[in-house]
């Protein structure tokens, strides 16, 4: 599992490398497309990386649905039941 995220996490720093160059080559260039191709490159630099905040944070919410601060189980107790 440990390996996985450090993969998931070295392709995350690719793709926003990826969107930050081409957001530099999208500034520079002097096309007639080049402020649509912009303005993408510059929303998908912001946007992509909140998405992945908000699924890792739903992910950890789900996760820990069952758990509570002291991190044991709903529904289990430590004290004996009166009998």
């Amino acid at each position: 599992m440990q390996l996985i995220k450090r993969v998931l996490a070295f392709a995350g720093v690719i793709i926003l490398i990826c969107m930050y160059g081409s957001t530099l080559i999208f500034a520079l260039m002097g096309s007639s497309r080049s402020t649509d191709l912009l303005m993408a490159s510059v929303i998908a630099t912001v946007i992509v990386p909140v998405l992945l905040y908000a699924f890792t944070l739903v992910t950890r919410l789900l996760n820990n649905h069952n758990t509570d601060s002291d991190g044991r189980s709903f529904g289990s107790s430590d004290t004996p039941s009166d009998k």
